[in-house]
């Protein structure tokens, strides 16, 4: 089973891709519908095709989709990014990064594709598990694989939510080409769907085994579930005070989790699936049976002079983040997590005391005060100079909890109670002392700060600006110039959709005669 999650064959994902929601095919495949739901052991495959979108893998195999695919659709926008000297070679990242893109950009085209696909994977794990015969399939575990699905179905149309203002809600799976034509659903009624999906999910496992690591729990599902509520809280000014409160509520039901005081090594592969793993993406150095585990991440987060590829690179504002309150951590040094996140000019790197890979940093930068990312980054040489990695990517931590939880409280006018969320974090992953000032406008920097240095690379940064309404002033702060709110704050229909979606057609048509 723990091959399950580390997409066990491409061929799975193949098998069910005829019907995806990409609108690229002419009719669905009739095996998924007929003839391949027999027992649980196809139902387990299905659950598979569906979780192998987290990883945004083309069905080649190709080793570079996962960030190239993913990581400059939700970071090249960020103010805490900036391209690195290769990005610049390629047109759709620099649109990205300059927020001069249209519906035609490939990125986000294919960002849409995957996770459509997952959600009709998803789709059909939930109808096609439930007509199993009973003597094939334990009633419990056709259960839980049905709010699986739910889950997975509802995270991903979050992600499209996350960057699109509208979506298309796919809530069944599509067995006649006519019913991929379907309207764009108001984005309230989009958080409706998610929400229940993810109260579905919620009746989850608690707790995975070591053959099940990284399937969806309870924990995920109320952690997704707060996040959306919270995110729904600022869009409804009418309801905010409801949905901040069920938003606390589903926080206190994540469970059994608790901070890592090592910050680095969740993300160098030295502690997968951590204390504070709350949802994982699952990566492994093995190729059996033909599956793609490895990534080539570590290449395309690093820079030139670790072997890298210099695709990205952490932006001023964000350095300056990092020095914001000094050198007041108990280490005598920065907050804690710059170490962890970044490589850059200073005694901690060229006295012996951190190293990089063995050497002082001027072995590496040649005095220059150049600034790399280590998150993400194999933390041994060896690991370093591999052609492939396996360092799995969190998704979600406890971290992300204590802070939105926090978050919350606040907005509740209770800073009292989001204070000790706050030193929490700051004290296990920064070394830093509590934090000064009470008011509920202190808090409120207070949370800004500490999400902005705990989750670099992570890509909730642009998610927590727009909801706090700061889009265009941190941007503009940064330098970014092209940021237009009302243009680049959600990401345009794909065209791919617009030409090949016939309800959305007539409505495209009028837009372009009329404006």
């Amino acid at each position: 089973m723990k091959k399950l999650l580390y997409i066990a064959s491409i061929c799975i994902a193949s098998l069910f891709s005829a019907c995806d929601d990409y609108l690229t095919v002419e009719s669905p495949d009739q095996l998924t519908s007929s003839s391949f739901w027999r027992n649980q052991a196809d139902a387990e495959a299905g659950i598979a095709a569906a979780y192998s979108q987290l990883y945004l893998m083309t069905y080649s195999g190709d080793m570079w989709s996962f960030p190239e695919i993913k990581w400059p659709v939700e970071a090249y926008r960020e103010d805490i990014i900036q391209l690195g000297s290769d990005a610049l070679n390629y047109p759709n990242w620099v649109e990205l990064g300059n927020y001069t893109y249209t519906n035609g950009n490939s990125q986000f085209s294919y960002y849409w594709q995957c996770y459509y696909k997952g959600i009709s994977f998803a789709n059909q794990v939930i109808e096609k598990t439930a007509e199993i015969p009973d003597e094939n399939i334990d009633a419990a575990t056709r259960e839980q694989l049905v709010n699986e699905g739910y889950f997975i179905r509802a995270y991903y149309h979050m992600q499209l939510l996350l960057n699109w203002k509208e979506i298309i809600v796919r809530d069944k799976y599509i067995t006649d080409p006519a019913e991929l034509s379907k309207p764009l659903s108001s984005r309230e009624d989009a958080w409706n769907f998610i929400i229940e999906d993810l109260k579905r999910a919620t009746s989850l496992p608690a707790t995975r085994d070591a053959d099940n690591v990284g399937r969806a729990t309870s924990g995920s599902a109320y952690a997704y579930l707060g996040f959306a509520y919270l995110t729904r809280a600022y869009e409804e000014a009418a309801n905010k005070d409801s949905y901040l409160a069920s938003a606390i509520e589903a926080f206190n039901q994540v469970k059994g989790y608790e901070l890592v005081n090592n910050f680095s090594t969740m993300f160098s592969g030295d502690n997968k699936n951590s204390k504070e793993s709350i949802f994982e993406i699952q990566f492994s150095m093995s190729s059996a049976n033909g599956a793609t585990y490895r990534t080539q991440f570590h290449r395309w987060i690093g820079v030139s002079e670790l072997g890298g590829w210099d695709e990205i690179l952490p932006s001023q504002t964000l350095i300056s983040e990092f020095k914001k309150e000094g050198e007041t951590a108990t280490t005598g040094r920065y907050d804690s997590r710059m170490y962890a996140t970044l490589f850059f000019n200073c005694d901690y790197y060229n006295d012996g005391n951190g190293r990089v890979y063995g050497y002082d940093y001027n072995d590496w930068f040649d005095n220059k005060e150049r600034v790399a990312f280590r998150k993400f980054m194999p933390s041994t040489y060896e690991g370093l100079n591999q052609n492939y990695s396996a360092i799995n990517v969190p998704l979600m931590r406890y971290a992300n909890v204590l802070l939105m939880k926090a978050e919350a409280l606040n907005e509740q006018g209770h800073p009292e109670q989001a204070i000790p969320l706050i030193n929490e974090v700051r004290s296990v992953h920064g070394d830093m002392p509590p934090m000064t000032g009470t008011s509920q406008e202190a808090v409120r920097a207070q949370i800004e700060h500490e999400r902005m240095i705990e989750f670099p690379l992570e890509n909730y940064r642009w998610y927590d600006l727009r909801r706090w309404g700061k889009l265009s002033s941190a941007l503009q702060a940064a330098g970014r110039t092209g940021f237009n709110e009302d243009k680049n704050s959600f990401y345009p229909t794909p065209l791919t959709e617009l030409n090949a979606n016939d309800a959305l057609k007539s409505v495209f048509s009028f837009l372009v005669r009329y404006n």
